[in-house]
């Protein structure tokens, strides 16, 4: 029940509305996930187009050439902030750091590989986390509605090139903010995937890459999505033929959006049993599981058609 959206932007790519588009998909399709709401936020190439207070907006926002912006949480950030800074400041040149919520939203230059800071971060406690890391993205997610995001969030000032969002019913794994969605793929920095559906290999899949040393931090099937499209990506940096590879290697109903710093798309899966819609015009890109959403966020005359078995679609810069 699910309902996952995605938003991409064909006209300069750095100042549309990411944040109101997304907020109104999702809130349109909240009745089909009371659990959670997420986005992933993508500013455009140039300086970091920011505008919500948390998620990019006030004070320091990346906007130099190499800087990463790294969303952290834990259940006590604020305790935890102190040595959190001071450990990314032993991986990185922390430029501004500062807390909302559970999270903690680091802004640095790495001096290592981001995987290292990455782990560096979560060796500080066991219940941190690293949601997001990127050049260009920002995941904000929380128990509650799309409505209770935007009023901690105000995710809709948001201003960028493309984004994904979801809205969570929990059918399996637990309601809390880790196994809320988008999805970060942990390690590399910019990719962020949502789903709609039902991984039934996961088991398998995650005995796997277990196995290659490689850390879930859910009960949620979703997440291996992340972590297989992160491994395609590492050999062949081409999204869609990592989405054909998955075509083959997942099992199970699904759609599913992925979202890289300059890549946005979606695969369906070989049974069409999950709804997606597709709208696309000179002006945008709009993905979503029902057409409501599309029709709430972009009012006008335009074609929506449903996704079919096994299509693959991706836009990119």
């Amino acid at each position: 029940m699910c309902g996952i959206a995605g938003y991409w932007d064909k006209t300069d790519g750095s100042n549309a509305p990411v944040g109101m588009a997304l907020l109104d998909m999702l809130t349109a399709l909240a009745r089909r996930g009371p659990d959670s709401a997420g986005v992933a936020l993508y500013s455009g190439a140039g300086p970091r187009a920011g505008g919500a207070r948390d998620a990019g907006g006030g004070g320091e926002n990346g906007d130099r050439s190499g800087d990463l912006v790294v969303r952290i949480s834990a259940p006590e950030i604020g305790r935890l902030a102190p040595r959190l800074s001071a450990e990314a400041e032993r991986c990185a040149s922390v430029r501004d750091a500062r807390t909302a919520g559970p999270y903690l939203r680091l802004i640095v230059e790495p001096k290592r590989d981001p995987e290292e800071l990455m782990r560096a971060l979560e060796a500080v406690a066991d219940e941190v986390e690293v949601i997001s890391m990127g050049a260009r993205l920002e995941i904000v997610k929380q128990v509650g509605s799309p409505a209770e995001l935007e009023r901690d969030y105000c995710i809709s000032q948001f201003r960028g090139s493309h984004g994904i969002g979801h809205t969570r019913l929990s059918t399996e794994s637990r309601v809390d903010l880790s196994h809320s969605q988008p999805f970060w793929a942990h390690g590399r920095p910019d990719l962020a995937i949502v789903h709609n559906g039902h991984i039934t290999n996961y088991h398998q899949l995650r005995r796997r890459y277990q196995q290659k040393g490689v850390r879930f931090y859910t009960g949620n099937d979703s997440e291996v999505v992340g972590v297989y499209l992160a491994e395609r990506l590492r050999e062949d940096p081409d999204l869609e033929r990592a989405f054909q590879a998955a075509l083959g290697d997942l099992d199970g109903s699904f759609s599913c959006l992925a979202a890289t710093a300059d890549a946005f798309g979606f695969v369906k899966d070989p049974f069409a049993l999950k709804p997606l819609l597709v709208a696309e015009t000179g002006r945008f890109a709009a993905v979503a599981t029902e057409e409501v959403a599309l029709r709430a966020a972009f009012p006008g005359d335009y074609p929506a058609r449903e996704a079919q078995a096994r299509e693959i679609r991706v836009w990119r810069r």
